[in-house]
């Protein structure tokens, strides 16, 4: 498997930046010729994984979301994003069906399942303090 192409960006951990994040990477894996259902697949994991560094990460607003992303000779794509917040006590709690840490308000707990949904690897590495990094990979037809 060679790589093809890589890319990698940062913005703030914005709600407005989420629609930039899709189309980056949407725009980026373009030469490999993705279906429809293949693409939306990708924006789709890529709001959710950017929503949780909006939400989650930072509380106080502040801070840096790294989006990377490279594809290979073979058709996989590798997504990987990340932000240097607060960090994931218990990633298997968090990675539970309707598991919030934010109760009160409209959240459905079901980020990180939508992500393994939409993509056939999900990995979540996170240190308390340090922040989460979320690695997905998707196998293009």
């Amino acid at each position: 498997m060679k790589s093809l192409n890589y890319m990698e960006v940062s913005f703030k951990a914005q709600s407005v930046n989420e629609g930039f994040a899709r189309l980056v990477v949407a725009g980026f894996c373009l030469p490999l010729k993705p279906n429809l259902d293949e693409l939306g697949d990708i924006k789709t994991a890529v709001s959710e994984a950017v929503t949780n560094c909006v939400v989650h990460a930072y509380p106080n607003g502040n801070g840096l979301v790294w989006l990377s992303c490279e594809y290979f000779d073979d058709g996989l794509v590798k997504i990987v994003v990340k932000d240097e917040g607060v960090g994931i006590k218990d990633i298997a709690k968090a990675r539970e069906p309707f598991f919030t840490t934010k109760p009160g308000e409209e959240r459905s707990g079901m980020g990180f399942t939508v992500m393994s949904s939409f993509m056939d690897k999900l990995r979540v590495a996170s240190s308390p303090g340090k922040g989460t990094k979320v690695v997905m990979i998707k196998q293009l037809s």
